[in-house]
Order: C-alpha cells, then structure tokens, then sequence
C-alpha cells in the first residue's frame, strides 16, 4: 500500500512540474476576470441592470472552434429591488484577431427570480482589455471593465 502511495506522489509531482506547455498553454485564449459597467438604459429581461462581475478561461486554437468557460453576474434592480442575474456559458466556437477574442455558445441564465434557470440560450462575448460586450439571445450589453484583467493572447 504504501508503494501505491509513494507512486502516486511521484506521478503528481512529476505532473505538476512539467512545464506549462504540455498543457496546452501556449494555445491562444481569453481569460480573465472582473467588473464593468453598463450605459444606462441596460436591460435583461425586465430587470434594469448597472454592471456584470465576469470570469472566463476560452482557448480558441485558430480553427474557428473554441473550449472554455465564461460566467457572469448581471447586477441589477427591479422595481427598487436587488437582482442579480446569473449567466454561465460554455464556448464553443471562437477568434481572435486583432487583439479582440469573440467566442459564442450556449449558456444556463438563472433571472434570480426563483424560477427554473433558462436553458441553452445563445451567447456572444467579445472582449478587449477594456471591454467586453456580451450578446445574451438578442440583448446586447456592452461593458467598459472597470476593474480586474482580460487578457487576449
């Protein structure tokens, strides 16, 4: 038993000191995360919104396909009440070009309202490393980050 042990120290040592690039690291990508702000008048779904907290890890590989993660939180208010909005995506397809990364697919929306979560809903982010503009089905919300990174490499 302790032999199974001491092995398997080793097999995760060896893992975990393998240079980056094994795991795919050099494989260009959209990561990042923070705050950005919404214009007035913003809107998802009835509920007037002021800004979106945001985490995302996409690689896009240059052949139009891209895997990854985005989530965010859509902060806003209804009828002078807290809501905020939940979005977690998974990307699918994706690019970048001229510092700007886009990737698209289907996300889970959670209203808050305590209602089942919307379900396969299409989504689109494009981002900068001072924006980030999220297309939610035919809502289009551009951000300005205002704090925290987005990194396009």
């Amino acid at each position: 038993m302790k032999r199974h042990v001491i092995s398997l120290t080793i097999l995760v040592l060896t893992i975990m000191l393998l240079p980056a690039s094994v795991f795919g690291q050099n494989t260009p990508a959209v990561t990042g995360a923070g705050e950005a702000t919404l214009p007035a008048g913003a809107t998802y779904g009835g509920v007037s919104l002021s800004g979106l907290t945001f985490g995302t890890g996409v690689f896009i590989p240059g052949d139009s396909s891209a895997a990854g993660q985005f989530q965010a939180t859509l902060l806003g208010t209804i009828l002078g009440l807290t809501r905020n909005i939940e979005v977690a995506g998974q990307a699918t397809t994706g690019t970048i070009a001229s510092g700007t990364g886009t990737f698209s697919g289907t996300a889970t929306v959670d209203m808050g309202d305590g209602l089942p979560p919307l379900t396969n809903v299409p989504f689109t982010v494009t981002a900068t490393p001072t924006s980030l503009v999220l297309v939610l089905g035919s809502t289009t919300l551009p951000g300005t980050v205002t704090a925290g990174d987005i990194t396009i490499q």
